[in-house]
């Protein structure tokens, strides 16, 4: 039997945890897998008490600090996470969104040479100022990108627009969904008292 692929999963914010939740849950489930989840700590007082067991990480980084710059943030990311990714050596680093962590970690990755999978890409506004940065870091994210994994067909449509391989993109729907689907099954009948139908 080979051994299964690792895959790092990144996070930091409290988007991103909700969004990748579900993503990580599937990933412990899969055999062929085995996730590393590693956490940021950029908001940690928001994320502990949504963090459930599935997505507890593996390993924390430790990055914040308080006025802390982009800058500062981008560089420290990428010093932390190098010798994570030289020890580990992941078959794959997973991203979401358009963070300056995410867009942080997917260049580390690029150096180390370990392919880049973006969750959420593809999402674009055509306009480098509004959001920002998040505008340019997701286009980043994509420039480095091994597989996008787009919300929707229009997000498709963005990135074969930019140049990325059609192979590459892979349609999955909005994991917000999922992770809102997850919070109902999870709380089945908790709420029946409190939210009348």
């Amino acid at each position: 039997m080979k051994n299964p692929l690792k895959v790092l999963v990144l996070f930091g914010t409290r988007p991103e945890l909700i969004k990748l939740w579900p993503v990580v849950e599937r990933l412990r489930a899969a055999p062929d897998l085995k996730p590393l989840v590693v956490a940021t700590g950029q908001h940690r007082e928001m994320v502990e008490g949504l963090l459930p067991e599935a997505v507890r990480p593996d390993l924390e980084l430790n990055l914040l600090e308080p006025g802390q710059s982009l800058t500062r943030l981008s560089a420290r990311t990428m010093e932390a996470l190098a010798p994570v990714l030289t020890d580990e050596r992941p078959d794959l680093l997973l991203v979401q969104g358009d963070t300056t962590s995410a867009v942080a970690a997917a260049l580390a990755a690029f150096y180390h040479q370990i392919p880049v999978g973006h969750v959420e890409a593809g999402l674009r506004s055509f306009d480098v100022e509004h959001p920002f940065p998040e505008e340019v870091q997701r286009r980043l994210i994509s420039a480095v990108g091994t597989l996008h994994f787009a919300p929707l067909e229009g997000n498709e449509r963005n990135l074969l627009r930019e140049g990325v391989d059609a192979e590459a993109i892979h349609v999955t729907g909005n994991t917000v969904i999922d992770a809102l689907q997850a919070v109902r099954e999870h709380a089945a009948g908790a709420l029946d008292d409190h939210l009348p139908a």
